[in-house]
């Protein structure tokens, strides 16, 4: 079993337009859209969803009012001041450290599981997706992020045996999310383009994947609007002895194709 980590340092480098591509061209894969703060890949691939699995990945207090003696501990330790004059817990300020309740000298406060966001498994014309959304202002998309990884090796598995692969999406920057994203797999591709800021994130990309010790591989993408910027990332590679995998043309075609919701090898002029 094969996993792929398509990432970049940034945002808008091109990813999601190199893995639903790969997705059109590529058999007994199935993908998966790690980028769950702000899922895309769905738009080109289309997915018809088959299940819905909620996720809930932390918790917020409640007090009881029948229980609760207004001794005040609770809210002396609380850190995000969470708890009003009248004892009631805000939502959005708590952070279910648990403390309140362990401090609680009467049992009135418990920790409810709070609906953090939902993942996907779906059918789509290449194949199997699973996917999620993480709900504004929610955490842990590491760990939502290292949920639908395993979801996806496994049906993988089940659909395609060993000679399956797994094709990441994953998301951009090197943050909590994209260490979830890198754990384990078998190839990093980062892709990158020839300007200030997309050379800067590709080597901070870069030097997470490094520390993985992970095979990488680079993709340039528009290579030709900056050819000094784009031996500038050659050079840098061949120094760091990493492969260069292809160079991408800047191409309306592939503009166009976006603007129709397709992946470019489906893309008739």
């Amino acid at each position: 079993m094969k996993e792929i980590a398509i990432i970049s340092g940034k945002g808008g480098t091109g990813k999601t337009t190199v893995v639903s591509s790969l997705a059109a061209i590529i058999d007994n894969k199935v993908m998966v859209d790690c980028d769950v703060d702000a899922a895309d890949l769905y738009i080109l691939l289309k997915p018809q969803i088959r299940k819905v699995v909620k996720f809930s990945a932390s918790s917020y207090a409640s007090i009881d009012k029948k229980e609760c003696t207004e001794c005040n501990l609770c809210r002396e330790v609380c850190r995000f001041d969470a708890i009003d004059e009248l004892f009631n817990v805000s939502k959005l300020s708590c952070e279910g450290c648990d403390f309140c309740r362990r401090v609680c000298p009467v049992d009135a406060i418990k920790m409810i599981e709070r609906e953090s966001g939902e993942w996907y498994v779906s059918d789509t014309k290449y194949g199997p997706m699973v996917h999620a959304k993480l709900y504004p202002g929610e955490e842990n998309s590491g760990k939502l992020v290292t949920l639908i990884r395993t979801r996806a090796k496994l049906l993988a598995t089940e659909t395609f045996g060993p000679n399956g692969y797994v094709l990441i999406d994953g998301p951009p920057g090197i943050g909590c999310s994209v260490i979830s994203t890198l754990t384990g797999v078998s190839l990093v591709v980062i892709v990158t383009e020839p300007t200030p800021s997309g050379i800067a994130d590709m080597k901070r990309a870069l030097s997470l994947a490094q520390h993985f010790e992970r095979k990488i591989g680079i993709v340039i993408n528009k290579y030709d609007i900056n050819v000094k910027n784009t031996l500038e990332i050659e050079n840098y590679a061949r120094n760091e002895g990493i492969f260069i995998f292809g160079k991408i043309p800047f191409d309306k075609n592939i503009v166009n194709a976006l603007k129709e919701a397709l992946p470019y090898p489906e893309y008739r002029d």
